[in-house]
């Protein structure tokens, strides 16, 4: 059964890769995973953003992707170090610090794809993803975080479990599976989305078996992260559901969707 977060959105996906900084973003310094960057993905009409959570001192669950501040801003702190305001006043001039629950606030009808970064996100994410579990995607490299968020939402009294996309061992477990002809059914249970680069340090992770396997089975596969308009059609053509992009507006114009 397909989950209520692929109904009636447009086909091949196009998902926001952290949002989208157009040229005048860039000029004016605005950062991934702000507000400002998810505004210009909603204004050039995608309808699913794609982002990343992790959790300050105050335990409150942001959007950030990596663990500490050192590639934004230099500072090496950890972000579960930092304070939400402090975090809050750091993104001021370049986009806005949005929460999960900012977010899911500030824009009702995008479809968020959340990775969970960090264990500790687990149980505060529950309560805030609890009434918008129809356009919400749990992912993490980890199977173990991705599963735990996905019990602390049911927990939280969730009628319906938000969508879920694999981590790294499953991944390469349905890889191998259908490379030998055996079937991923068992490892594939609860998963609604597999979300691959096309290519790993080197191997090939997007094949034509493991695109075979995961159709049977009823499981989208969304390839990242891809900027150039020439592999989006490509990898369209191959059978790909989904495209994650830097420029998403490029891609929604490159696959007219």
């Amino acid at each position: 059964m397909t989950h209520p977060y692929f109904e009636k959105a447009r086909h091949p996906r196009v998902l926001a890769h952290r949002g989208l900084i157009t040229a005048a973003g860039e000029d004016s310094g605005v950062w991934e995973n702000s507000a400002a960057a998810f505004a210009a993905a909603h204004a050039a009409g995608a309808e699913y953003i794609e982002t990343d959570c992790q959790v300050t001192a105050d335990g409150d669950v942001v959007l950030f992707h990596d663990a500490t501040l050192q590639r934004l801003t230099g500072d090496p702190r950890a972000v579960a170090a930092v304070r939400t305001r402090e975090l809050a006043e750091i993104f001021a001039d370049h986009g806005g610090l949005l929460t999960v629950a900012d977010a899911l606030s500030a824009f009702p009808t995008t479809r968020f794809n959340i990775d969970v970064k960090t264990p500790a996100a687990v149980a505060p994410l529950g309560p805030l993803l609890v009434d918008h579990t129809h356009r919400v995607l749990l992912t993490s490299f980890s199977d173990a975080n991705r599963r735990a968020a996905m019990a602390s939402v049911l927990r939280a009294g969730a009628d319906i479990p938000p969508a879920a996309s694999a981590g790294s061992r499953t991944i390469a477990a349905v890889r191998a599976l259908s490379a030998a002809h055996l079937s991923p059914a068992r490892v594939l249970r609860g998963v609604d989305a597999l979300q691959i680069p096309e290519r790993h340090r080197g191997v090939r992770v997007l094949t034509g078996s493991l695109l075979r396997a995961a159709h049977r089975h009823g499981v989208e596969v969304h390839v990242w992260t891809v900027n150039d308009p020439d592999d989006m059609r490509r990898l369209v053509a191959l059978g790909v559901d989904g495209i994650v992009s830097d420029r998403a507006d490029l891609a929604l114009a490159t696959l007219a969707v």
